[in-house]
């Protein structure tokens, strides 16, 4: 009814309207809606228009101001606080700002929980601590790790300015089978050597040389990204100190039976030669026949096929025809099963079958757990290369028979097939089913492929004795933390998944056949005297912290002296995830009872990609909760998973893995292209299809943005439970966002003067409240708007709410109202009315620097330090000062205030859409009349003249009750008026002209579009381009609308 309402003054104004119905009211508001929409669009280009000096006037080149790398060159010790005495640079300059604070920090003890408190006395506002999730040591960190590290350094960087004692943790992962590939491949590549060909001791002394090298580039990409970290408690998860704790728990659980070893069925990579954890295991899908590429073979290998084929049972000549996607396994088939309901192969029970090439028989057996209606019925069952059959194996006490090597090459006793590669001998068991005639046929079959995500091999059920974790009683524990609440996960939608993880948890492997890692601190025992008493038909093992210890533990449970015993150490080494689910308390020489672990444990946060919930979370809650009886952290938070701008996952092979220092510093599409001619792991089409992804996305290459525009994208980016399509080309529009900061401040500072000395207190600042004009006012209870905000964006995890309030503050509220507002006062000669402005242009400063401080750290700083201290007693950084708080800055929130300010910007609004309206640059002077039947709205209206007028670019303003001559009407609300002076100012047939132009040209598109949208096909179109054609046209309807009206109101007045 508003719209309406606004319809009806406009005829009020103009002489008077009949009354409209509510049918023509609802229409008018729909109406005024679009050309509302479409106003604001013109206004922005209108301004945009002047500020390009195009003002109707001979069209001059356009000047493109160039972004300057200005840096920081004042020689400054290593450590030293940066010289802030000099003038700032013209230009904002990401190299200049970001030069030498961190090492400041970092000497200055800032990122240490002891800066300025004793540990042992209890901090009333609490603590927080967290460690990062330890990047792996195999290379570089890329935009992933990026927002990781910018949403928990923003976290962390808040926790500590609320004045809570603040720890996190740096430290990196030494990646077992990913870091093994990559030396390995290196080595390979550059002598042409086997890790073999080097023995194990100086495999891993090279692994060691790597780890130096791309551990020290990671540490520095941390530092560049600003990163708040305690680099005197950095922890690399092969330190003396995880190596200890990782010993100790084996050991523990080893001796409760937690952890125990077993013959089961693997997830077994030929190419790496070891068992593989499931997250290393990529689903390749595949809609039918499939031809893919295996390493190790010239040839591409075919998969995503059922073959059928018979076995003869044995001396009937019936057959049975069973089905397989991998023929080459039925040399290990042990029995055919089928359905014990099935009529079909009743007369069969109990039969044998005969095995083409091997002389096993096999026999057939019934088991439930086989499908009636697919196929034939009848199942092959090898037990010892498949997971169902595995199980079927289990329950019917069938013979386990491995057919492949650890590096798949069929083993001896299968005649002229032993010694072939595994997919070698799926063509030679074809052909020889073929020959034999018990090959019926091949179809197309959808199906999934494992494939290890580290050598990109098939991979190949194998079974192999391993340790193992149980880990169901754990599961149940880690359910009803989550339950009871006592473990809080966030975004709460992660529960499901939590609790569908924890279901029927199967044990979980921990043993992986490599070099590089925690070598398993477990012992076969054997003595010198003869075989193991009780253990003359298996394996006798024993754990022990040390060999010694073993020793000791072998000869008590033998009843034998020390020196009878042999001790041969396991050569695997544990999993990866083994010693990352230690980190949480081994950053703190866990088993030893330190001062680190009697303060910082439990942790208060563990953030990190949701995509590691039960890989590495789970764990940590499993091992905490085992071998401490305490959750490891009090709350869990999963931020989203970075895509590229397409939506796709970042992929080395798609181009779109990028380094943060990239975007910070910017560089060239050569430069980008050349970095993936250094990835020598990448097969040469990967690296030419990479290329051209890059040539596409990023043809100018990438500009340099800075950190602190980097860091303040990636949190705006993240919205909770969705994940983030990144266009790396748009973290520079928060450049500009960081350039307008630059300038507001300079100029700023520039009014406040020398000799500023702000209030010592905010009170004295709220005691002057009733001398302070309204867009004073204004702007504190903004201020108070926005503290509240980013706490509660903060609190909450809602990191847009945070970094949008920010947005608002600085670039619509600071920068585009209130500096505005203020220059009038600056260059008068009040020198009263000029004291409290600059007491309130600083608090806005200081507000919002150390609001945005987590966010952007470099940026703030730099400014910070060029305000003058309003205690003696200030803290020496920003990164060290209070965080504004809503009970200091509450007291200045004034609704009325935020109301009556609302409405004068709802005027400067329509004066600017209607200059736009009438083709007037938005920096053309004209006087406005601002008529209002409302007295409160008029009081409002006299008591923001000023700023309307210099808001709205005003040469005069009046207010009036009198309709003024030569001028158009804009209705603000129900009540009030903007009346617009043309007369003089434009040719009013000259803007006729131009605007009927406008008419025509969008006529014109309208129709083509209504054309497009009216074809037989137009249904296929993709939804994102049909839905951008919606927009379109209503974008033209309303432009029509308005252009029609500007028309009709042109004529009017000429005829007035």
């Amino acid at each position: 009814m508003a719209d309406s309402n606004v319809q009806n003054a406009v005829g009020d104004a103009e002489g008077g309207d009949k009354p409209k119905t509510a049918k023509q009211l609802e229409k008018e508001a729909k109406k005024a809606a679009k050309m509302a929409k479409f106003a604001e669009k013109q206004a922005k280009a209108a301004e945009k228009k002047t500020a390009d000096g195009q003002s109707g006037k001979e069209k001059k080149p356009k000047k493109v101001e160039e972004k300057k790398v200005i840096t920081y060159d004042i020689q400054t010790p290593q450590g030293e606080k940066k010289n802030v005495e000099v003038e700032l640079p013209a230009q904002y300059s990401p190299k200049y700002v970001e030069a030498a604070w961190y090492a400041w920090w970092k000497k200055a003890g800032f990122f240490k929980p002891e800066y300025g408190r004793n540990l042992d006395e209890p901090n009333p506002k609490g603590q927080f601590i967290m460690v990062i999730p330890p990047p792996n040591v195999t290379g570089t960190l890329h935009l992933g790790h990026a927002l990781t590290n910018s949403v928990e350094d923003a976290l962390c960087r808040w926790n500590r300015m609320k004045g809570r004692t603040a720890l996190w943790v740096p430290g990196c992962d030494h990646a077992g089978i990913a870091t093994q590939v990559v030396v390995e491949k290196k080595i390979k590549r550059e002598e042409g050597l086997t890790r073999h060909d080097l023995g194990r001791e100086a495999f891993l002394k090279r692994v060691w040389d790597w780890k130096i090298e791309k551990g020290n580039f990671i540490y520095d990409q941390l530092e560049k990204m600003g990163s708040s970290l305690d680099w005197d408690r950095v922890t690399f998860t092969m330190d003396p100190g995880p190596a200890e704790a990782v010993k100790e728990a084996f050991v523990r659980m080893h001796e409760d039976g937690t952890i125990y070893r077993a013959n089961r069925l693997v997830n077994w990579s030929c190419t790496l030669k070891s068992a593989i954890s499931d997250i290393e295991v990529e689903k390749k899908e595949l809609p039918g026949r499939t031809e893919i590429a295996v390493p190790g073979y010239s040839e591409k290998v075919e998969c995503g096929v059922l073959i059928l084929f018979s076995y003869e049972v044995e001396k009937t000549g019936e057959r049975i025809t069973v089905a397989t996607t991998r023929i080459e396994t039925m040399l290990g088939d042990t029995a055919v099963a089928v359905h014990p309901k099935d009529e079909r192969y009743k007369h069969l029970k109990g039969k044998m079958l005969v095995h083409p090439f091997t002389n096993r028989k096999l026999p057939i057996i019934e088991d439930e757990f086989v499908e009636m209606d697919f196929g034939t019925g009848a199942v092959k069952i090898t037990p010892a290369h498949d997971p169902n059959d595995y199980e079927v194996g289990k329950r019917h006490n069938l013979p386990f028979v491995t057919i492949f090597t650890d590096d798949g090459y069929i083993k001896e006793g299968y005649k002229h097939f032993t010694g072939m590669k595994r997919f070698e001998a799926r063509k030679a068991v074809l052909e020889a089913l073929k020959d034999a005639e018990l090959y019926v046929e091949t179809k197309d079959n959808p199906m999934v492929v494992p494939i290890c995500s580290r050598s990109k091999d098939i991979i190949e059920p194998m079974i192999k004795p391993q340790w193992y974790v149980k880990c169901l009683d754990m599961a149940e524990k880690a359910v009803q933390a989550v339950k009871t609440g006592e473990l809080e996960i966030i975004p709460k939608m992660h529960e499901k998944t939590w609790y569908h993880w924890m279901e029927e948890m199967r044990d979980w492997c921990i043993s992986r056949q490599l070099w590089w890692g925690h070598r398993i601190p477990a012992y076969l025992v054997s003595l010198k005297d003869g075989p193991v008493p009780g253990y003359e038909d298996s394996e006798f093992w024993v754990s022990g912290r040390t060999e010694e210890e073993a020793r000791q533990k072998a000869a008590k449970e033998l009843n034998v002296a020390g020196d009878k015993i042999i001790l041969s150490q396991d050569p695997d080494v544990l999993d990866t995830w083994f010693s990352s689910g230690l980190f949480p308390f081994s950053v703190f020489n866990w088993p030893n009872k330190t001062k680190d672990m009697e303060h910082f444990y439990p942790n208060t946060l563990l953030e990190t990609g949701h995509d590691i919930l039960f890989f590495w979370v789970a764990r940590m809650v499993f091992f905490g909760q085992k071998l401490l009886g305490k959750l490891p952290f009090k709350q869990v938070y999963l931020h989203a998973m970075v895509r590229d701008a397409h939506g796709r996952k970042m992929s080395k092979s798609l181009g779109n893995v990028i380094d943060p220092l990239d975007v910070i510093n910017g560089i060239t599409i050569e430069e980008l292209n050349k970095q993936l001619e250094a990835n020598t792991n990448l097969d040469p089409r990967e690296i030419a299809k990479a290329k051209e992804g890059q040539r596409r996305d990023y043809p100018q290459g990438i500009p340099e943005c800075g950190t602190d525009a980097l860091r303040f994208a990636l949190c705006a980016y993240t919205s909770q439970g969705r994940d983030i399509n990144l266009d790396v080309l748009r973290v520079n529009g928060y450049r500009n966002f960081c350039n307008k900061l630059w300038n507001a401040t300079k100029f700023a500072m520039m009014n406040l003067g020398n000799d500023f000395k702000p209030y010592e207190s905010l009170q004295h600042l709220k005691d002057k409240e009733g001398q302070l004009s309204m867009v004073d006012r204004w702007m504190l209870s903004q201020l108070a708007v926005a503290v509240r905000e980013c706490n509660a964006g903060f609190e909450e995890f809602n990191f847009p709410r945070a970094t949008t309030a920010l947005y608002n503050l600085w670039w619509y509220q600071i920068c585009d109202v209130y500096l505005e507002c203020i220059k009038p006062v600056m260059y008068s000669k009040n020198e009263e009315a000029k004291a409290l402005c600059r007491n309130v242009l600083y608090t806005a400063l200081y507000v919002g620097l150390t609001l945005i401080s987590p966010f952007m750290p470099f940026l703030s700083e730099e400014l910070f330090q060029r305000l003058p201290p309003r205690t003696s007693s200030q803290p020496p950084s920003i990164c060290v000062t209070p965080y504004p708080e809503p009970e200091e800055y509450d007291i200045f929130y004034n609704e009325e205030v935020d109301e009556k300010f609302k409405f004068g910007q709802k005027v400067i609004g329509e004066v600017r859409s209607a200059k736009a309206k009438y083709d007037i640059p938005h920096k053309t002077k004209v006087e406005i009349t601002l008529q209002s039947g409302n007295a409160e709205y008029r009081d409002t209206l006299e008591s923001l003249i000023e700023e309307i007028a210099t808001l709205s670019v005003a040469s005069n303003i009046s207010i009036s009750t009198d309709k003024p001559k030569g001028s158009v009407p804009t209705p603000v609300n129900a009540d009030t008026v903007a009346w617009m002076k043309l007369q003089g100012l434009v040719n009013l047939s000259s803007c006729q002209d131009k605007i009927q132009k406008k008419i025509d040209n969008a006529e014109e598109k309208l129709q083509s579009l209504m054309a497009e949208m009216a074809k037989a096909d137009y249904d296929k179109v993709p939804e994102e381009i049909r839905s951008r054609n919606v927009s379109k046209k209503l974008d033209l309807e309303a432009e029509l609308e308005q252009n029609r009206d500007a028309i009709k109101k042109l004529e009017a007045m000429e005829t007035d």
